[in-house]
């Protein structure tokens, strides 16, 4: 019985979802490049590379063309890309540690998660069937759900980044101001704080629980020495 031939190593690289994933890093290289002399392009191409994150994601799916490369440059491109522009925002915001703060959550959250699979054998990061947490499960359970708060935080990042006049804006003031000009934007700022408030609760519950079995797994290697 002949055996099932084994994928080589530049197929991969080819695959669907992974050209996908070039083409989102190159956007995002270019977007970055003219943020600051054309924030509505720069937005636009964001928010595209950020929706073909779904989109990989799919063609993936679809095609049985699931990899651990293209897993892992999935999410360093949307770590990266939110850093990036979390890093712009500190810039032209007071006070500009709100966003250094949310930067440094966001990566601690992600790695302690990616890590903390490793360790407990898991295919993917967002397996938490075992977590007794309930936004937590309800987060990575949900695909509408994680989709609304991962899209409601991006736009508003977004909305924040278009809103700003000059350099040292007061954070506050800026958005109420924004709000009280403009009620479809008020709604919109809402529900776009609600889905930011949502994941920021996640990345907390996630680093929180990571670091636990990460201590767990300490723990127990040292009882079975």
């Amino acid at each position: 019985m002949a055996k099932e031939s084994r994928p080589r190593k530049l197929s991969v690289y080819l695959y669907i979802p992974n050209i996908i994933g070039y083409i989102r890093v190159l956007m995002n290289c270019f977007a970055f490049y003219i943020c600051s002399s054309n924030k509505k392009l720069f937005s636009v191409l964001y928010f595209i590379s950020f929706v073909c994150d779904a989109l990989d994601g799919w063609f993936a799916r679809k095609f049985n063309q699931v990899s651990t490369f293209g897993a892992v440059l999935d999410m360093v491109t949307d770590r990266i890309s939110t850093a990036c522009l979390l890093v712009i925002l500190s810039q032209v915001y007071r006070p500009g540690l709100v966003f250094l703060s949310l930067l440094a959550l966001d990566i601690a959250s992600h790695w302690f998660q990616m890590y903390s699979t490793f360790l407990a054998g898991k295919a993917s990061h967002k397996d938490v069937k075992d977590s007794t947490n309930w936004l937590f499960k309800a987060y990575y359970g949900n695909r509408m759900f994680m989709g609304y708060c991962c899209v409601a935080c991006e736009l508003l990042y977004i909305t924040l980044f278009l809103l700003a006049k000059n350099q040292n804006e007061n954070l506050t003031k800026v958005v109420v101001e924004a709000a009280k000009q403009n009620s479809a934007l008020a709604v919109l700022l809402v529900l776009l704080l609600v889905g930011w408030a949502i994941k920021q609760a996640v990345n907390f519950i996630q680093m929180k629980t990571a670091a636990d079995l990460c201590v767990d797994y300490d723990i127990n290697k040292k009882h079975k020495a």
